[in-house]
């Protein structure tokens, strides 16, 4: 079954993640790549906006079962990563995550639930972040694992809450309520009630701008002022695949997965 629904409303997009498990894998990120990139070429899309399909879920993170079986594959394989030995291609997740950033259409991720890890490099791509209030939480736990954030985390949200509260974050993989990431900066807006309504609303005031106009200030702001986030992102990348085929990274996601347990609660050390 289709992971993503596509619907429109004029000039925007509506785009619904419905997850079998609420984890995204390399399916999500290949329906994703294929919708955006169509979207992205559709001169009458002005709007794309994400949404959660279950509810209190926007996507709980990546399956760390799939990186459980990358990080076998590449053990099994003798693959070792240092800085180095850069890893400069682009990953598949890595092409959707900058053409959310740099589109001329202005991207948004209404946040209906849960978004951690992988979900929340998802809304930390997008233009706006715009969270519905509940019992859920945001940010980057990957840590708990002996990972890092590979998806853009350690930068991006190091350019929005800056370095001093980012380093805390990530070091303990702490996640956070929504109102407490509007205070930190890493959410625009928090809502009470349902959070798709306000998402659109916002989509159709930034459909409405001139879009050449739109374009030129979106690139500007995002792209052209941030000129060192790609040596970051080559960085982060490198040394997440260093992590994923290190004895303790392996060994958690085990623990993981064959106690299934929440990705919050996995007990540390020996």
């Amino acid at each position: 079954m289709p992971q993503v629904t596509l619907t429109r409303e004029g000039a925007v997009a509506i785009l619904t993640i419905t997850l079998p498990d609420q984890f995204m894998t390399d399916d999500t990120v290949a329906e994703l790549n294929t919708m955006t990139e169509a979207l992205d070429q559709d001169e009458s899309c002005r709007a794309m906006v994400f949404t959660g399909g279950e509810d209190g879920v926007f996507i709980r993170h990546f399956s760390v079962k799939v990186l459980e079986e990358m990080s076998d594959q590449l053990r099994e394989r003798g693959l070792t990563f240092s800085d180095q030995k850069l890893l400069t291609r682009d990953r598949e997740i890595d092409i959707l995550f900058r053409r959310l950033a740099t589109t001329p259409k202005i991207t948004i991720a209404a946040i209906n639930g849960f978004a951690m890890g992988g979900g929340f490099e998802f809304c930390l791509s997008c233009d706006l972040r715009i969270a519905q209030d509940g019992d859920h939480t945001l940010g980057l736990p990957e840590v708990k694992l002996g990972i890092l954030p590979g998806g853009g985390g350690t930068q991006k949200l190091a350019r929005l809450v800056g370095q001093a509260r980012a380093l805390e974050m990530v070091l303990r993989g702490r996640t956070v309520p929504p109102r407490e990431a509007l205070e930190l900066g890493m959410v625009h807006e928090v809502t009470d009630g349902p959070v798709l309504p306000r998402a659109l609303e916002l989509a159709r005031e930034y459909a409405s701008m001139a879009p050449l106009a739109f374009a030129h200030v979106k690139r500007l702001i995002r792209q052209e002022a941030e000129k060192p986030l790609e040596d970051g992102l080559t960085m982060e990348r490198t040394l997440f695949l260093d992590l994923l085929v290190s004895d303790d990274a392996n060994k958690l996601m085990k623990r993981m997965n064959n106690g299934n347990l929440d990705i919050r609660d996995i007990p540390q050390g020996d």
